[in-house]
């Protein structure tokens, strides 16, 4: 927790309650349902709360945001990211039933409101957003086919609407067909061995 906190200093006493009730949930509920693995459940705060913390680092979502989080396993980035924004609406889906069972379990523990899951693919989502974030669900080319249509036209954020996604290693080849896109490092903002290779991709979409 104290890792969110070098980071994170202007966190409300609401927030930090939340962000430090999320181990022993997250660790309740992977006992029951594996969701962050063996390895990772006891790194929770630097592998997955801060790493989905990232997006914040390179965006701060203007209130009345809405976010889409693909494939969203566990809750990453989406309920980090939601209980920074509060006043931002997130919207969690993952083809994995039992996965959403542990984010509204934890969801409902630390009192938090502004989060929606749907058990589903992406594709059959009929909604469109602000932005798009995800955790390296798959390659670029296969994510943009899948959320296509689901960008809004009307803008309320610096950065315009687009894709914000997470990932790591050489993206050389899977980006080379985006002229618009652009990578942030996660090791500019965090200085934890963990980030070296980790980045935030942007991609702005265009419209239908």
């Amino acid at each position: 927790m104290d890792l969110i906190l070098k980071y994170f200093p202007d966190l409300t006493e609401h927030q930090i309650k939340q962000f430090e009730d999320l181990e022993g949930l997250y660790k309740d509920w992977n006992s029951k349902i594996n969701v962050v693995s063996r390895k990772d459940i006891d790194e929770l705060y630097l592998r997955h709360v801060l790493h989905s913390l990232g997006i914040a680092k390179v965006i701060q979502f203007t209130d009345g945001s809405n976010i889409l989080d693909v494939g969203t396993g566990g809750g990453f980035p989406g309920v980090p990211l939601a209980i920074l924004f509060p006043d931002c609406q997130f919207h969690l889906v993952d083809s994995i039933n039992k996965k959403l069972k542990v984010i509204n379990g934890v969801c409902e523990a630390i009192g938090l409101t502004n989060v929606k899951t749907t058990h589903s693919r992406v594709e059959a989502i009929d909604e469109t957003f602000d932005f798009i974030v995800s955790r390296a669900v798959t390659a670029m080319p296969e994510f943009t086919k899948w959320v296509k249509g689901k960008i809004i036209r009307r803008q309320q954020n610096e950065l315009k609407n687009g894709i914000l996604y997470l990932k790591g290693g050489d993206l050389t080849e899977e980006l080379k067909q985006y002229t618009n896109v652009k990578a942030y490092l996660l090791s500019n903002y965090f200085e934890e061995e963990f980030f070296e290779t980790k980045k935030v991709i942007y991609l702005p979409l265009k419209y239908k």
